[in-house]
Formats: structure tokens, C-alpha cells, sequence
């Protein structure tokens, strides 16, 4: 009975510990699976995330311009015709200056009178024209009787009580006398004036068709801080047409005188003096011009038309000399162009048509950025320096104000992908060059240099690894003993948690300067390392069996070892006899030379080895699991039907195998498409185009390493590389997705093996 009921308590407490234990793999499972799914989704949603927020930050650099209009003010104390219209910077005081040279200051936001001034004119003496002497606010005002005077806009501001304040005035850093540029009796039909750092020219035609100019430097006194104009030259220029329009560059460089009709005289300032370097047309017979201006930099010129037509030339460098060229047009309505306001720190520029037409366009991106049509045609304009305040005189003789947000310009389809012409350029290009040590620098964008160095590296970093990790797992998995496959294969993997910073370091520091200096011999390891192994194989199976038989099966591989260093110390040591015999003493520069190929230090080659070394261990890992995973029932089977062991690799293992292969070349394709510390520390980090294994390149990821900390946040620099990092997303995203696709097709057709 005893042992009965012993045995009921028994077979109780049995089942409760089996239940427990139930219990707990239940609750095992679900936390499991749960735990999984929830990793799963969150790395889903992440990546989501990722691409949404690069989205985000990626698509206002797209978006359009936008114009608000202010307020509309009348202007206090404004009498005569006006002359010349500005506005300061922040849009909030507006100059006018009148024909009897007042100068009226008057606030944008409602009229009123803040300042009034006026030019010292002699009785008599009226304002003809005037012209923006540079980009700071100098003017250069001509009077009827032909002098002239270099005045400057000035705007002092304050901060009381936290408020800014803004307190206009003049200044006069050349004096009040004017300058007589023409002889007496000469009256003025056209006219320019440029200032730079240490020089200004101020050029003139009168009604008799000469050209008056004058070259001075500027020179500083140490007493008060004042600036003189010394006289370097002065010169008197036939040219045979009536120039509705002159045009100076800083230096003195180009003058461009242009007629009404579409003519031009380019002249360049060249050995003391002007020369005529070209006469041509800029428009069409038929069509006149009714509008020239200079864009940022004064290297392009703005000619609008009476089609509507503003076109862009600029001068090009040919083989027979400088060639102004016709670069790009921007179409306004039907009506002639009658203003053109080119933005004082970007390539962007405002066209106004005599129906009141207004355009916002931008040279580089070629971008039609805004149209608007106006109640009517302003009887003058002005825009602030910082291109988000235009000013305008209304028919009535009211100030009007708008607001232009103009965000990103620069940026275009066309011009991230599109060949592009710059300025200075001999033709157009694909060019990356973000930021430069000028104000009047053309930014360019082109994410094509980048993307092709992306491609270049990965190109040569899997051209050096897969036929060494493909091959070199192939025969870790079949062909060696257990025992060494136990340690090479852990040595491999081990070599991935290397950081690559480790490996630029020792590519751009100890690999570089070395492949450089044995270049001979760099080519020789290359081109022979794998006959030199294959000979020694076929001389090693010439052996008598006897000797061949003392190497345990699958420890051949071993004795290669000191056959492949061998080779690469003669490799070597027979670099310096070879560049001598051969290569003139210095393979790098007969490659230069001879070849016509650039060399850097720095190139494919040493990014190819570099990156390689980081992609082996992940393409070798992956590719001997799948091969040693391949179950052995069907090599045996194999074997067994008397197929050799190289014919059951080939013809069972490898298709078997094979989706496993093909990830392990899109997982190392993925990671040298990334790689961003080997590519910016072994190469010359140039964003060219160029397959030359000599040259180096720049990557998509190692140009957003480089440049990211410099941007200014929400800067159009800023946005584009967002976007290299969105195409790189995209591009990685892409090519994931069709392995992924040609890995579950592979394992269809051969998973019934």
C-alpha cells in the first residue's frame, strides 16, 4: 500500500515538474517569437524612418521660389524724375536718387523720410546715368557736364534696446571733386565704373563714338584712413558702334561695349592697354536689345532682348584665344526684357518685361524658379544684397515691397546628373566643387563624380576580393582537412573586426608610398603570383607519390605559403632592375609620359588592395558556410556514382550552393559601396571621372564624411549631401532587393538537390 501511494505522489510530482517545465517553453516560445517580430518590425520601421527623414530634409531643395507682396507706401518728400532706386540688405530703407542729384533714404514699410542729401552739383548740372561701382554699395553717378562722382551708400546698425536700427548716409572715400574723365564739350552717351581692392576704371562714350577710360590704383593713407585714385593710365579707344550699353570687368580685364542693335566689341586689357579681341552679334537680326547686365562675378554677361530672351554668354578659352560663347537662354513672356537684377552673392538673377512680366531665374541649375505677372511695369526697381527684398516704384510714384523666398536655386535635376557649363570653363562638365575662397564662386554640384568614384572603388575593391575570397572558401570548405579549416577560417573572420580607420591608415601612410616606389614589382605579384602557383602546383603533382603521400590529405595548401612569399620578396627585389632596364629608372613617370596617364600616390590600386582586405572576410565567410553547409548525402551520393571530387564541386556543391555565394558578393558589394575611412584616408580623395587605376577618386559616402561638418545646416550644400546620402540609401536598397530576388530563384531551381 505504501509503496502504492509512494508512487501516486511520485507520478503527481512528475507531472507537475513536466507541466512547469511546458509551461516555460511555452512561455519561451512566445517571448521568442514575439522578441523576434518586434525586432524584425522595429528594424522595418527604422529603416522607414531613415528613409522618410532623409526625404524630409531632400525635397525643399526642389521647391519653387515664392513672392509675397508687402505693403505699398507713398514716398514723402519725392519730387523729381528719379535716376537710381537701392534698398539695404534687410529690405527696410529704400534710396532714391533724383535727376537734380538728391538722395532721398525713406523707410520700405511705410514712406516716411528717414535721411535727406544731395550731390554736390554745380548749377547746371543734371544726373545722366549711373551705374553699381562694385558690390558694396559704391555708385558711380555721371553728370551732364561729364563729371563724375563715386559715392557710396552707407547703412550704420544698432541695436537699442534690443531692437535693430538702421541709419543711413553717405560716404565719400574719394572725395567730393568728381572726376573729369572726358575733355570739355564731350558729353557722355554711355558709361561704367568699376572699383576693386587696390583699383578702379571708369570708362565713358561720348556722342563723337570715342571710348574715354581711366585706369587708377587706389592707395590708403596711413594719417586718416583715406583713400586717393593715382592715375596709372589713361586711354582714348576708337570703336565702331554706338555703345548703348559698356560693360568693365575688375583688373582691368574685359570691356564690352554693345549696341542697341545686337553688336559687340569684346576688348581685354592686355600689355599696358585695350585690345580688340572680337566683334560679333548677340541677337538675332530683327530682334534689339533692350537690357545688359553683368552676373555675380562679372565674367558673364545678361542680355535680354525685345523676344523676351535673356541669354547668358560668357568668354571661353579656345585654341585661337577667348571666345565670348553663348551658353544658355531663360524665356520671359513675348515682350521685350526691361530689367535684369542680378543677385549680389548667387548666380540668380530677376528679369522684368514691359508688360510687367517677372521672372526668377538661376544661370548654373538653369532653373525658371518663378513667373509673376505685375499690375504693371515699375518705374524703377532694386534688389536687397541678400536677394530677398525687391523694391519697386509703382506707376503713382508708391513704394512697393515684396518678398521673395528663394531658398535653394542652385539645385536642379539637370544639374545634379546633366552635364553642366560653368564659368571659366572650356565646356561643359560634370564637376563637384562645393565651396570655394571667393564671394562670387559658382557652386557646383554634379553628383555624377561622385556616384562614378562610388562605383570605381567598389569596382576594384571586388575585382581584388572575390577571386580571392570566392576561391579561398571554395577550398577552406571541400578541399581542406577539418583541423586547418578550424584555424584559418576563425583568422579570416577575425580579420573583419579590424577597424577600417586601422586599414586607410596603413593603406594611405605604408601601402601607398611602398606600391610607388615598387611599382615594377606591385604589376609583377599581380600578373604572375597566380602562374607562379599554378606551376608549382603542376610540378608538385610530378612528384613521386611516395613523397606526395606524406602531406596529410588537405593540408596542401600550407606548403604554398612560403612559395607565395618567396615570390612576392623576388617580386620585390627585382622591381629596381626592372624600372631601370625597361622604365627609364621611374615606372610612375614613364606611365606619365608615355602613356599619358596621371599618377597619384594614392590611387585605385591602393584602394583596390585597401578595401579588398576590408570585403574578403565577409564575402570568404559567407561563401564557405554555404559551401560547407551543402549536405553531404549529395557528395557522397556524388562520389559514389563516380564523378571526381572536382566534378561533384562544380556540377552538385556549387549550384547547391550558390544562392549562398551570390549573397555573400551582394553583402560585399554592399559594404566597398559604403566604405567611407579606407576611400577618404588612401586615395587623393579627387571627384573626377576617370577609370585610370592610376588616379584616385571620391566617394559618395566619403564626400558627406568630409564635408558634412563644414555645411551650414539648411544650406543648400547641406541639402545635397543629404541627398548623396538618399542616393546612396536607394542605390544599396535596389541592389539588395534584386539579390534578393536572384537568391530566392537560385535556391528554387536548385533547392531540390
Amino acid at each position: 500500500m505504501n509503496t502504492l501511494v509512494k508512487d501516486r505522489v511520485r507520478s503527481l510530482l512528475d507531472q507537475q515538474t513536466h507541466s512547469g517545465q511546458h509551461t516555460r517553453r511555452k512561455v519561451s516560445d512566445l517571448v521568442a517569437r514575439y522578441g523576434i517580430a518586434v525586432g524584425g518590425v522595429s528594424v522595418i520601421v527604422a529603416v522607414v524612418l531613415i528613409f522618410f527623414y532623409l526625404l524630409w530634409v531632400v525635397l525643399p531643395i526642389f521647391q519653387s521660389a515664392e513672392l509675397e507682396r508687402v505693403n505699398t507706401s507713398p514716398i514723402a518728400g519725392a519730387k523729381a524724375p528719379i535716376s537710381h532706386l537701392s534698398v539695404d540688405e534687410y529690405g527696410e530703407v529704400g534710396m532714391r536718387l533724383e535727376a537734380d542729384g538728391s538722395l532721398l533714404f525713406y523707410s520700405l514699410d511705410d514712406g516716411r523720410t528717414l535721411e535727406q542729401a544731395q550731390l554736390p552739383l554745380a548749377p547746371g548740372e543734371t544726373v545722366v546715368s549711373t551705374t553699381e561701382a562694385n558690390d558694396q554699395g559704391l555708385l558711380g553717378v555721371v553728370l551732364s557736364s561729364g563729371r563724375i562722382l563715386l559715392v557710396e551708400e552707407k547703412y550704420d546698425i544698432s541695436y537699442p534696446d534690443g531692437e535693430r536700427l538702421i541709419t543711413p548716409g553717405l560716404a565719400w572715400p574719394f572725395g567730393e571733386a568728381g572726376i573729369e574723365l572726358m575733355p570739355a564739350g564731350e558729353e557722355p552717351v554711355s558709361f561704367t565704373a568699376r572699383v576693386w581692392g587696390d583699383g578702379a576704371l571708369l570708362v565713358a562714350q561720348s556722342a563723337s563714338g570715342e571710348l574715354f577710360s581711366k585706369i587708377f590704383t587706389i592707395e590708403e593713407s596711413f594719417l586718416d584712413e583715406s583713400l586717393e585714385l593715382s592715375l596709372v593710365g589713361e586711354f582714348q579707344t576708337p570703336v565702331s558702334l554706338r555703345a548703348d550699353y559698356l560693360l568693365a570687368s575688375d583688373g582691368p580685364g574685359w570691356l564690352y561695349a554693345i549696341g542697341a542693335d545686337g553688336a559687340v566689341q569684346a576688348f581685354r586689357f592686355a600689355e599696358g592697354t585695350w585690345q580688340l579681341n572680337e566683334s560679333k552679334r548677340l541677337v538675332s537680326r530683327g530682334t534689339e536689345i533692350s537690357e545688359v547686365r553683368f552676373l555675380l562675378g562679372h565674367q558673364s554677361l545678361l542680355v535680354g532682348d525685345s523676344s523676351g530672351r535673356v541669354a547668358q554668354w560668357f568668354p571661353v578659352r579656345g585654341d585661337a584665344g577667348f571666345e565670348l560663347t553663348h551658353i544658355r537662354d531663360f524665356q520671359l513672356g513675348n515682350a521685350a526684357i526691361r530689367n535684369i537684377l542680378p543677385e549680389s552673392r548667387r548666380k540668380g538673377f530677376i528679369a522684368i518685361g514691359e508688360q510687367g512680366q517677372l521672372g526668377v531665374f538661376y544661370t548654373t541649375s538653369g532653373r525658371s524658379l518663378l513667373e509673376h505677372q505685375l499690375d504693371a511695369p515699375p518705374g524703377a526697381v532694386a534688389l536687397s544684397s541678400r536677394g530677398s527684398a525687391l523694391s519697386m516704384i509703382g506707376a503713382e510714384g508708391n513704394s512697393l515691397l515684396w518678398y521673395l523666398d528663394n531658398q535653394h536655386p542652385e539645385i536642379s535635376w539637370s544639374s545634379l546628373w546633366n552635364e553642366v557649363w560653368y564659368e571659366s570653363y572650356e565646356e561643359p562638365g560634370y564637376t563637384w566643387q562645393s565651396s570655394a575662397s571667393t564671394n562670387d564662386f559658382e557652386p557646383k554640384f554634379s553628383l555624377v563624380p561622385l556616384s562614378f568614384g562610388t562605383l570605381k572603388a567598389a569596382f576594384y575593391a571586388m575585382l581584388f576580393a572575390v577571386p580571392l575570397a570566392i576561391f579561398g572558401a571554395i577550398f577552406t570548405a571541400y578541399f581542406m582537412s577539418p583541423r586547418m579549416r578550424n584555424a584559418v577560417k576563425p583568422t579570416v573572420e577575425i580579420m573583419e573586426a579590424l577597424p577600417t580607420v586601422i586599414l586607410g591608415f596603413l593603406a594611405g601612410l605604408w601601402l601607398a608610398p611602398l606600391i610607388e616606389e615598387n611599382l615594377a614589382g606591385t604589376f609583377m605579384i599581380f600578373l604572375f603570383l597566380p602562374l607562379a602557383v599554378i606551376l608549382f602546383g603542376f610540378l608538385w603533382s610530378q612528384l613521386p607519390k611516395t613523397f606526395l603521400q606524406r602531406i596529410p590529405d588537405g593540408w596542401q595548401a600550407a606548403i604554398l605559403i612560403p612559395v607565395i612569399i618567396a615570390f612576392v620578396w623576388l617580386a620585390m627585389s627585382l622591381s629596381s632592375p626592372v624600372e631601370n632596364t625597361f622604365f627609364g629608372g621611374n615606372m610612375p613617370a614613364w606611365v606619365s609620359q608615355s602613356m599619358g596617364l596621371n599618377f597619384d600616390q594614392r590611387n585605385s590600386i591602393v584602394v583596390g588592395i585597401a578595401m579588398g582586405f576590408a570585403v574578403i572576410p565577409t564575402i570568404f565567410s559567407i561563401t564557405e558556410d554555404a559551401i560547407f553547409s551543402v549536405p553531404r548525402h549529395l557528395t557522397n551520393g556524388s562520389l559514389a556514382l563516380g564523378a571526381s571530387p572536382w566534378q561533384t564541386l562544380t556540377r552538385v556543391v556549387l549550384p547547391t550552393a550558390s544562392p549562398g555565394i551570390f549573397s555573400a558578393l551582394m553583402i560585399g558589394l554592399g559594404r566597398a559601396v559604403g566604405e567611407t575611412m579606407i576611400v577618404l584616408m588612401a586615395t587623393g580623395n579627387t571627384p573626377i571621372m576617370d577609370m585610370n587605376i592610376f588616379e584616385g577618386m571620391r566617394t559618395l559616402s566619403a564626400n558627406i564624411a568630409v564635408e558634412m561638418p563644414e555645411s551650414a545646416v539648411g544650406s543648400s550644400h547641406y541639402r545635397v549631401l543629404f541627398l548623396a546620402a538618399f542616393v546612396l540609401f536607394l542605390f544599396t536598397f535596389v541592389v539588395n532587393t534584386v539579390a534578393e530576388v536572384i537568391r530566392q530563384r537560385l535556391r528554387g531551381k536548385y533547392g531540390s538537390l
